[in-house]
């Protein structure tokens, strides 16, 4: 369905380093989710208002709230489009780790009135009343949810969009939560405890913790934290790999939002290869990882002498002989 989807509605969906083609997703993630989360809520809060559950009344409430996530997210997209301009020379792209920041929020605002509803029901108890209606509308509820999960962080992996994997995370949370409201309501039925408002706190709780953890990551990602091992590793490995490469040190990684990435490293050759071919290889390089990676990087050339099998030391650097491998990573 995922991939139907995105071959229906996203142009050339396929090329996901495209700026335009991120948008396409966004907007065909942002809109679905507008669709579903709407039609959720109205569904959920009929039924819960009839039945007198304050947790399914909570968890329609919830619904309401994840399609303006994603409005958030859409609008987050479509900000993180508009080209460089003079004031913002690297783009606008951190605009979608923006969207995430808020979704985060809104996840965690969420789990704070889940929680309260929870309490306040714990206090003073109610009676539910199940009805075949209200299993339906729960178990259609958890498997579109289910499916949205699997939708935006497809999706989100796909594009690299922190926006979309945490508006995955939430859909993850909601699935979990109709499931346990209709566990709680199932067994009240049967047993005649009142554990609605138990059942309200605890996913409330859960919620929290989940948009808390949400929250930190998308600061991180602004703040600039490191980048990954696997990045770096990346980079490191790729240019080692060529011919007449010796070694390699100072990379820097620089992220200004998805698909929106600037690098740098000194690469130690040879002093007597001629400038000319030792500039080739560098620029060589640099295409590469623009071409395949979408990573503007820029190489600084390294001449050491190895006349007499003489490597010396790189000057200046205080790196001894023999190192290849002294890459290290700041992202900004």
């Amino acid at each position: 369905m995922t991939d139907w989807l995105s071959r229906l509605f996203v142009k050339d969906y396929g090329r996901v380093n495209d700026p335009k083609v991120r948008v396409g997703y966004g907007i065909l993630a942002g809109m679905v989710g507008i669709v579903l989360n709407v039609a959720l809520c109205l569904a959920k809060g009929i039924v819960g208002l009839a039945s007198g559950s304050v947790s399914i009344v909570a968890d329609a409430v919830n619904n309401l709230s994840d399609a303006s996530s994603n409005v958030v997210s859409l609008i987050g997209f479509k900000l993180a489009s508009r080209p460089a301009d003079p004031g913002h020379p690297y783009g606008h792209g951190r605009y979608e780790y923006l969207a995430a920041l808020v979704i985060s929020v809104l996840v965690t605002s969420v789990g704070i009135e889940l929680a309260r509803s929870g309490f306040e029901r714990i206090l003073r108890p109610e009676p539910i009343e199940c009805s075949w209606a209200l299993i339906a509308v729960m178990l259609l509820s958890a498997a579109a949810k289910v499916w949205m999960m699997s939708f935006n962080k497809t999706l989100g992996h796909r594009i690299d969009s922190e926006a979309l994997t945490a508006t995955g995370v939430d859909s993850r949370n909601d699935a979990l939560t109709t499931i346990a409201v209709l566990a709680c309501t199932l067994v009240s039925r049967v047993t005649h405890l009142e554990l609605d408002g138990w059942v309200g706190l605890a996913v409330g709780l859960f919620v929290l913790v989940s948009g808390l953890q949400l929250i930190r990551e998308a600061l991180d990602t602004l703040l600039g934290k490191a980048p990954s091992d696997e990045l770096v590793s990346h980079i490191r490995n790729e240019i080692l790999s060529r011919p007449g490469v010796l070694g390699m040190h100072g990379i820097m990684v620089h992220d200004y939002g998805p698909g929106r990435k600037f690098a740098s490293a000194h690469v130690v050759m040879p002093a007597e290869e001629d400038p000319l071919e030792a500039h080739a290889v560098l620029e060589g390089i640099e295409q590469q990882f623009l071409r395949e990676d979408g990573i503007v990087m820029t190489l600084h050339w390294d001449p050491v002498r190895t006349k007499d099998g003489y490597a010396g030391v790189f000057e200046g650097a205080g790196i001894p002989d023999g190192i290849n491998e002294s890459a290290h990573g700041e992202d900004g």
